[in-house]
């Protein structure tokens, strides 16, 4: 039975990140993607944020999920979600104000974010608390990384730079010249707008149905081959019956 419980815990925190990640396979969550990832940075910032108001919302949900009368769920769903991005919007604003001016409108869209109401109707209301918790974790985590990919290719071609501590101020400001230095640039400010947003999502996911549709390729070729196999060892033990 504790084999059974931790393979179903690890299924709820793994599943979110790569197999079943929000933004790369689900496609949820791209309008604050396209918008935001203009730098590693505000990426992170955004990423966090978010997986805070995931874990917060799953686990009170969850906690509530009996409680909550089926008539009324979206809605008591939307105000728990809603209370703790209010929590989420004061503590930016009142630490981070850069980060908070750089998210803009896209911190308060969180509370309809299709990713946190989606994982409160889709899983949160239906599991135990513990679950809940790794489920809203392990899907944070998951549109964490996604967002830091688009803002890392995003920020080193646009910007031709990469740079710390803008954002998260407590921290010393670097920049690393990468394709902009003395006497070159690289970069194209075009993916620094929210076009070049567009480019990137498109390019990862072709590369990501490029890598599926090679991995079903080979997985076809190992089926027929194990076919053939069978058939032919069928064949060579009818072939040996008949001649007994």
């Amino acid at each position: 039975m504790d084999s059974i419980a931790k393979a179903r815990h690890k299924e709820s925190f793994v599943a979110g990140i790569i197999k079943e990640n929000p933004l790369f396979v689900a496609i949820l969550g791209t309008c604050p993607a396209l918008a935001v990832t203009t730098s590693l940075e505000v990426s992170i910032g955004m990423g966090l944020l978010l997986t805070f108001v995931l874990v917060c919302s799953n686990v009170l949900i969850s906690l509530l999920r009996k409680v909550i009368p089926e008539e009324i769920e979206t809605p008591a769903y939307i105000v728990i979600i809603a209370t703790f991005v209010t929590i989420v919007k004061m503590m930016t604003q009142a630490f981070l104000p850069e980060l908070y001016s750089s998210l803009g409108v896209f911190l308060s869209l969180v509370v309809v974010n299709c990713i946190v109401l989606g994982r409160a109707e889709a899983f949160a209301n239906q599991n135990t608390v513990l679950d809940s918790f790794l489920d809203g974790l392990g899907n944070g985590i998951g549109y964490t990384l996604a967002l830091m990919v688009m803002g890392l290719i995003r920020e080193v071609i646009g910007t031709g730079t990469l740079s710390f501590g803008k954002i998260f101020t407590f921290i010393p400001e670097v920049t690393l010249p990468i394709l902009k230095g003395d006497g070159y640039d690289f970069s194209l400010s075009l993916f620094a707008n929210p076009a070049g947003g567009f480019i990137v999502f498109g390019i990862i996911m072709a590369i990501i149905a490029a890598v599926r549709y090679h991995k079903k390729d080979v997985e076809s070729v190992k089926r027929r081959k194990a076919a053939f196999a069978a058939q032919a060892k069928a064949k060579e033990n009818t072939l040996v019956k008949e001649g007994k």
